[in-house]
């Protein structure tokens, strides 16, 4: 019995040695064979400033002088120094063995000199090619030659769970290297529309920006760019851009030192649960148009506000960020078919694909509110409501539509506030537009009791969808 015990003690500790191998890759031949492919960036931003007095906000006499000088020190010179260094670091990595280097746009940006420190120690002065700050890419180069260069993997060939390793110089220590997993793809951010983020858990840290993730073949498959963090530090959430998407940016800035995009001309937002039902569509999918630039490719198409899109050329968009990025790597002056959801039913329409602009700053009109909303009742929807006047109508440029004066009951649970404008009712797939407040009132009377109430508004600039759920029984 002892020796039966003893056999199966070997066993399992056998078993379980190997289980612990299996599960534990070795990195040490992914990192001694890339590293030397990763590169210690270090910028110079210099800030000029002007002499100028400092003046000390309190006399000797004032009961606040003690206080405060003990925090704010008064210049011995009477003055600020004319500028100062501002020093940065971060991480890249070789793409071609002449020089050409990728990292984040954020690393280098508004830098006047930037310093690539390769594992050799050698450093060389280098030139910025260009950066895009949409998806946070840079493009180097260094008048160097035979350097080492990493090998390129394809993202879509990622799985969730996968183990990746991330090498680069957190806080100024080089060739660092920390491992984990893939916990997502294709993650959305908010301001980032032309990036579909690789999510892994992987340690990333100031100065691991711009340095490359690398898959278990050692093939580089995305630049590691930022952190979810409530304390600035890691926290177990990393965010990396797909390297075929930089390498289409790197292509682009290597030609003409600039990126182009497509664009639609269109204001886009999510399918909800409770929007796809108002539209008659069987799920939530595609990207609803708020509303279309006037003069547009889109208005040019024949493409409409309350038009869902599903597909372009042929790819199916599943959420609303897919269609950015869709539209924004095909080249401007392409023509591209889009399947869209209208009424019911599906339609094709043939678009000439634009180019994006220069970032420009629209200021938002908003109209002054009527009547004191306590001296008027809310609706079923618990909206204060009231037509827009004459000279409201002439500044917004519309013809009818009502503006929210409160917001009260199930509306105060919904995204509408105060100066909102209601456009139109949409149900089972139609839009109705709004015209008055009594025509408004009988729309509402058609619904049941629970019902979900989609409305098309007006907030500023923008058009918006917004569902109220659960209508009551006034």
């Amino acid at each position: 019995m002892k020796r039966l015990i003893a056999l199966v003690s070997i066993f399992l500790m056998s078993s379980l040695a190997l289980a612990q191998t299996r599960g534990l890759p070795d990195f040490s031949e992914l990192a001694e064979r890339q590293g030397p492919a990763v590169v210690n960036i270090s910028t110079t931003h210099v800030v000029r400033g002007q002499a100028q007095m400092m003046p000390f906000p309190f006399d000797e006499n004032d009961p606040a002088f003690e206080f405060f000088k003990r925090f704010v020190p008064r210049n011995p010179g009477g003055a600020m120094p004319r500028d100062f260094e501002n020093k940065s670091l971060g991480s890249g990595f070789i793409v071609s063995g002449d020089g050409y280097i990728l990292t984040n746009a954020h690393v280098v940006e508004g830098a006047d000199e930037v310093t690539v420190r390769l594992t050799d120690k050698r450093e060389f002065k280098a030139k910025t090619i260009g950066a895009d700050k949409r998806t946070d890419v840079a493009l180097l180069k260094i008048e160097a030659s035979g350097l080492p260069v990493v090998k390129l993997g394809d993202p879509a060939q990622l799985k969730v769970g996968e183990w990746v390793v991330a090498i680069g110089s957190p806080f100024g220590f080089d060739n660092s290297v920390t491992a984990g997993i893939v916990s997502a793809k294709g993650r959305s951010l908010p301001q980032e529309n032309y990036v579909p983020f690789i999510q892994t858990d992987v340690a990333i840290n100031p100065g691991n920006s711009g340095g490359p993730l690398f898959n278990m073949r050692g093939e580089v498959v995305g630049i590691n760019s930022q952190i979810y963090s409530r304390s600035g530090g890691y926290m177990g959430v990393s965010f990396a851009i797909p390297i075929d998407v930089a390498m289409e940016i790197q292509n682009q800035l290597r030609a003409s030192g600039k990126v182009s995009r497509g664009r639609l001309g269109v204001v886009i937002q999510e399918v909800s649960k409770e929007l796809a039902e108002s539209l008659g569509l069987g799920k939530p999918m595609g990207a609803v148009v708020n509303s279309v630039e006037k003069g547009g490719p889109a208005e040019k198409a024949g493409i409409e506000a309350g038009d869902v899109i599903l597909k372009f050329d042929g790819k199916t968009i599943n959420n609303s960020a897919d269609l950015p990025r869709m539209v924004g790597i095909t080249r401007p002056g392409t023509r591209s078919v889009i399947q869209l959801w209208r009424k019911g039913a599906t339609r094709e329409l043939s678009v000439v694909v634009g180019e994006v602009p220069d970032d420009k700053l629209a200021a938002a009109k908003q109209p002054q509110r009527g009547a004191k909303p306590a001296e008027q009742a809310a609706n079923r929807l618990g909206l204060v409501v009231s037509e827009l006047t004459a000279d409201q109508k002439r500044d917004l440029k519309m013809a009818s539509g009502l503006l929210i004066e409160d917001v009260r009951g199930a509306g105060a649970r919904s995204e509408l506030r105060q100066g909102d404008i209601i456009i139109a009712v949409i149900s089972k797939g139609a839009t109705t537009e709004v015209r008055s407040v009594d025509q408004f009132n009988k729309l509402l009377a058609q619904f049941e009791k629970g019902s979900n109430v989609t409305l098309l508004i007006r907030r500023g600039e923008m058009q918006t969808f917004v569902t109220i759920k659960g209508l009551n029984g006034n």
